[in-house]
């Protein structure tokens, strides 16, 4: 188990991440089971802002997050949330609550759930409303009643390695094409076709099913998030000291910036990270990268 924490500088709220890794049977499918505990006094919320990344499934206890996609309106997201793969930050308020999660790779999207991952890209639902995800709902009241976080850790990662015994079986494209995808050789739709050994059209139609967007967008974002994850692994660098080595100029990693954050990376850098601040080195010692979207497949 894994530990970060930190303390809002302008709200008197204590805020606690803890990661723990998956089992073995879950690595190809999961990144990494993670809690997140606010404690604050009636009335403050601690914001922060989560970076583009793939799938997740959250169970919440507590007072009601807030969240928004992409500066819309933030509304109250319900206590079993799922949340498919996602291009732009989410903005989110937590007051006092703990927060189960289950990070899920495309592997794992297409090993459990029976729909498209283009169909929540960039979406949050009621997981209880809904019948792919329906059948998890049951997770809540079992985490809540766990004796402590390590047996919690463990529920969540045993109703997951239950789900394989009748999940349908892999598909090695989807593996071979998030590989591809977290090379950072990998420059083009053609590249990726080429190592897939599919036409362009097979990589477009697997990248929405699987991954939940066009694969043009994807290499995009991968791009963004590996200069991103340099930042949040040392504030103290440069933007262009960031800068992954397929950006032409800092110009072009700030339309980035803006399209994948909703914000220019200087206003970024002023914000206060309460939350995604420590966990980007806490999930980094847990899960080997400081952010979910980096994460290699073990399959």
């Amino acid at each position: 188990m894994t530990v970060g924490e930190s303390a809002s500088g302008t709200v008197p709220a204590r805020v606690a991440t803890r990661f723990f890794p998956v089992s073995e049977a879950l690595r190809p499918y999961c990144s990494i089971i993670y809690l997140t505990e606010v404690e604050a006094p009636p009335g403050v919320r601690v914001e922060d802002y989560l970076h583009p990344e793939w799938a997740n499934v959250r169970f919440i206890e507590g007072e009601p997050l807030l969240a928004a996609f992409g500066g819309g309106a933030p509304a109250a997201a319900p206590h079993f949330v799922v949340t498919g793969p996602t291009s732009q930050a989410t903005y989110f308020a937590a007051g006092h609550m703990r927060a189960w999660g289950i990070g899920i790779l495309p592997a794992g999207w297409a090993k459990f759930f029976a729909l498209p991952a283009e169909t929540l890209a960039d979406r949050s639902i009621d997981g209880a409303q809904h019948p792919a995800f329906a059948h998890l709902a049951p997770l809540a009241a079992l985490l809540r009643q766990a004796n402590d976080v390590e047996a919690a850790a463990r529920i969540l990662d045993d109703r997951f390695v239950a789900l394989l015994a009748k999940a349908p079986r892999d598909d090695p494209t989807i593996f071979a094409a998030h590989s591809a995808l977290v090379d950072d050789e990998l420059t083009s739709v053609a590249d990726l076709a080429e190592k897939l050994g599919i036409s362009d059209r097979s990589v477009e139609r697997l990248s929405r099913r699987a991954f939940g967007f066009p694969p043009k967008l994807l290499l995009r974002r991968q791009r963004f998030l590996r200069s991103l994850a340099r930042f949040m692994l040392d504030p103290s660098m440069s933007w262009i000291e960031t800068l992954d080595h397929q950006y032409y100029d800092q110009a072009q990693f700030t339309r980035d910036f803006q399209r994948f954050m909703g914000m220019s990376p200087r206003a970024y850098a002023a914000l206060p990270k309460p939350i995604l601040g420590s966990a980007a080195f806490a999930r980094a010692a847990a899960a080997g990268e400081a952010v979910q979207g980096l994460h290699k497949p073990a399959g």
